[in-house]
């Protein structure tokens, strides 16, 4: 009787942490920036500042202003970075007001 080799899992288990740095605001795309390892490697990470208006209530238009409401929402959004990197196979993450349901999250 030959014993056939485990078959392989289509579900792929990634190592996914994000770092604890500062995020860091782009004035070029309009994006909060952080970054995730996964699997040992550095991902860039963002999220809209548009997004952050619309669902995490920043109300000010300056950088000051958008990583506030980042950094009140982290975990929340990168839960949902989590959850691309999955889907996305660990390649980098812009998340938008589409991403996230309509009106505001509960942080």
């Amino acid at each position: 009787m030959s014993m056939r080799p485990p078959r392989p899992s289509y579900e792929t288990i990634m190592n996914i942490r994000f770092l604890p740095d500062a995020p860091d605001y782009r004035s070029t795309n309009l994006t909060i920036e952080f970054a995730a390892l996964v699997d040992g490697r550095r991902v860039p990470c963002a999220i809209s500042v548009e997004a952050l208006e619309d669902h995490f209530g920043a109300q000010t238009y300056d950088s000051i202003g958008w990583i506030s409401a980042f950094d009140a929402a982290r975990p929340h959004i990168e839960a949902v970075a989590r959850e691309h990197l999955r889907v996305t196979n660990g390649m980098p993450v812009l998340l938008k007001s589409g991403h996230f349901p309509p009106g505001r999250v509960a942080v």
